[in-house]
């Protein structure tokens, strides 16, 4: 039977907002709309089946569908996964930790610990907690199996096999041993999904004592053991002020101690190691200045307060203090200056370091501190033409060498892209930084273009590589990221520029950076595209109806667009933690405020481009009706006859499908967009 190509038109209900009903989760009524516009906007690409199918098997054809992750020595074992050609998600495994302490794996020796292909049965899958308890005989680990992120826990004894599901609810799937290897602390959700309780579950029990309960909604509750395995911390935070208490992890059954009370707009976090070969805290505070300095306080009997830290590295203006990494030989600091990400390392008894780098424009963290004790750790470091490697870096002298590059199979050669950093200049004369890669036999030529942004919750897009993003480069597509405020690219400064008051900079950023493009002769409108998720999504939908004559076509996935009414909903998930980000609208000039940008609200009666909106019905951070609301609202009003293609994943959640070739097929339907808008499809 051929699909209807009619684009559904969602009816208006009575009242202050026409497309409520779509809120309605599981009604007949909703559900039939949704379907109603998957049905549409697979009529409307039907004719791209054929080029789905060709991209998805281009991106597949450059990933080495069988690898072997590099193995991680923890105790006298080694760990590691490996994907397999086929199969959705990767096994996790385990061999003997080799005489020479080198980490080649034995394969005759190797024990499967997890096997998520078998307990997805093809449905959705997420494994939140991966943990091997501290004498290496149990793993524990915890389940999602809708996208809604509330998770089961489970119990494996490695030796026997023997898998035991704990009897507990609502949990948000973090799951910490203690050192008897016997105790394990779990976080509950409440209503709003935010993780507020901690619970105490000694194995053989069916039982789990309450140790913790934060009752302000604004603040999350977070588990994890210290660098030093010796402490287990607790961390309460808001997007601005955060508390730390702390327990011996040889002594489970205490209770814990605050490191220092709650202050407001005070963030601190605390992890426990070595100094010079004495046990100390190391606390990353915001309490000299906004990019955050480092203190160290003595480890004693007592948890130290707050009038007895000591300033180890102090607050620098341009340079922000992103994390801290222990080992007992060294303490690592990941700082960012210049709107790019630099590794700094502290010896004991040496001279401190920065990592030298071959790119000018790249994505560096640490990926692996290893054991406490080691004298290495390893970085994770790519650039947008430049496939992600792992280096060993060792911390004495900093020599590196690079462990494993992931593969790229079939004709790839870094050298045949450019990379580029450019710099926008903003409204109020702010230079706003652009990342971009373009096929060298392009460079300098207005070509397609895609662009992304993001510029939320001081999150950096540090350049990335991708194996799908080489089918747009291959036809001559250029890829650029704004890297606009309210990111964190150059600091806690450039966060609070694009937040709450200041939320309209993002935008403007971001149309600046399409300008800047199209000046330097770089693209043109008709030939830009745009895309950005969640509060990328909002990005997107706002610099839509400010400057939709800009953009030829624009992709927004799980996009926050309805956030005037969201944040009016103390109710929802994450509403009240977000107040810190965006402001609370009950207090009337907030209203206005974001009224003012909220793409929903201000959608109006002129053309648009070719919109591409994907949402998930199991979404618990955008919620699924966000989208839909969107879209039926800009069926209403627009002039245009675009394309305005709105597909649910009724199966998914804030991320998606969750195996990896359905997620290349979501590259693949979004790619065929992009080439059918831009005429070259």
């Amino acid at each position: 039977m051929p699909m209807s190509i009619t684009a559904p038109i969602a009816h208006r209900a009575p009242g202050d907002d026409p497309y409520a009903w779509l809120q309605e989760r599981d009604s007949t009524q909703v559900l039939d709309h949704l379907k109603a516009e998957n049905t549409y906007q697979q009529a409307q690409l039907a004719d791209q089946a054929p080029l789905r199918e060709q991209l998805f098997e281009e991106i597949k054809g450059r990933i080495r569908e069988t690898d072997l992750s590099l193995a991680s020595p923890w105790g006298p074992w080694l760990y590691y996964t490996r994907t397999t050609a086929g199969d959705e998600y990767p096994r996790h495994y385990r061999c003997p930790r080799p005489a020479d302490d080198s980490a080649t794996v034995d394969e005759s020796a190797e024990q499967l610990l997890l096997d998520p292909n078998v307990l997805a049965a093809g449905g959705f899958l997420s494994l939140g907690a991966f943990n091997i308890s501290p004498d290496h005989q149990r793993l524990a680990y915890s389940l999602d199996t809708s996208g809604e992120e509330t998770y089961r826990l489970f119990v494996k004894e490695l030796n026997s096999g023997d898998v035991v599901q704990l009897p507990f609810e609502d949990c948000d799937g973090s799951m910490t041993w203690a050192n008897d290897s016997q105790t394990l602390f779990f976080g509950e959700l409440d209503d709003t999904h935010r993780p507020h309780k901690l619970y105490r579950h000694t194995l053989g029990s069916a039982q789990a004592e309450l140790v913790f309960e934060e009752s302000d909604g604004r603040f999350f509750l977070h588990c994890y053991r210290s660098s030093s395995e010796r402490q287990l911390i607790v961390l309460l935070n808001s997007k601005t002020t955060s508390e730390a208490w702390a327990l011996d992890a040889d002594t489970p059954e205490q209770a814990f101690t605050c490191l220092a009370p709650r202050v407001e707009h005070h963030e601190y976090y605390p992890d426990h190691g070595q100094l010079e070969g004495q046990w100390c805290w190391f606390i990353r505070s915001n309490q000299d200045g906004i990019n955050f300095a480092l203190y160290t306080a003595a480890d004693g009997d007592l948890v130290p307060g707050r009038n007895q830290w000591q300033r180890l590295i102090g607050h620098r203006d341009n340079v922000m203090l992103e994390g801290v990494t222990l080992n007992a030989g060294a303490y690592t600091l990941s700082l960012r200056e210049g709107g790019l990400p630099i590794i700094e390392v502290h010896p004991n008894g040496g001279a401190p370091y920065p990592v030298q780098l071959p790119d000018a424009a790249y994505s560096l963290y640490i990926s692996d501190s290893l054991e406490f004790p080691s004298d290495k750790i390893r970085l994770r470091y790519e650039a947008l033409n430049r496939p992600g490697q792992v280096r060993q870096l060792s911390l004495a002298d900093g020599q590196q060498q690079v462990l494993k590059e992931t593969p790229v199979l079939g004709p790839f050669d870094a050298d045949a892209y450019v990379s580029q950093r450019l710099w926008a200049t903003a409204a109020d004369g702010t230079q706003v930084p652009i990342s971009l890669v373009v096929k060298k036999e392009f460079v300098g030529q207005a070509t397609p273009l895609y662009l992304y942004g993001y510029g939320a919750y001081g999150e950096s897009l540090d350049p990335w590589f991708s194996h799908a993003r080489l089918s747009l480069l291959e036809r001559g597509i250029a890829f650029a990221i704004a890297h606009v405020r309210g990111g964190g690219e150059l600091g806690e400064a450039w966060y609070r520029a694009g937040k709450q008051e200041h939320k309209g900079n993002t935008f403007s950023d971001f149309i600046a950076c399409a300008e800047h493009l199209i000046a330097q002769g770089l693209t043109d409108a008709r030939r830009l595209v745009i895309s950005g998720g969640s509060a990328g999504g909002l990005l997107i939908g706002a610099v839509l109806n400010q400057r939709p004559e800009l953009f030829q076509a624009a992709i927004a996935e799980v996009p926050f667009v309805d956030v005037l009414n969201t944040m009016l909903d103390p109710d929802l998930p994450l509403t009240v933690t977000e107040y810190d980000e965006w402001g609370n609208p009950q207090e009337p000039d907030v209203y206005e405020r974001i009224k003012a940008y909220a793409p929903y609200e201000n959608v109006s009666a002129q053309a648009y481009p070719n919109i591409l909106v994907i949402a998930g019905y199991n979404d618990s951070r955008v919620q699924y009706w966000e989208a839909a609301k969107w879209v039926a609202r800009l069926r209403e009003r627009k002039t245009d006859d675009n394309l305005l293609l709105l597909k649910t994943e009724l199966g998914a959640g804030h991320g998606g499908m969750s195996g990896r070739y359905q997620g290349l097929r979501d590259v693949a339907l979004e790619y065929g967009f992009v080439l059918k808008t831009l005429g070259l499809a």
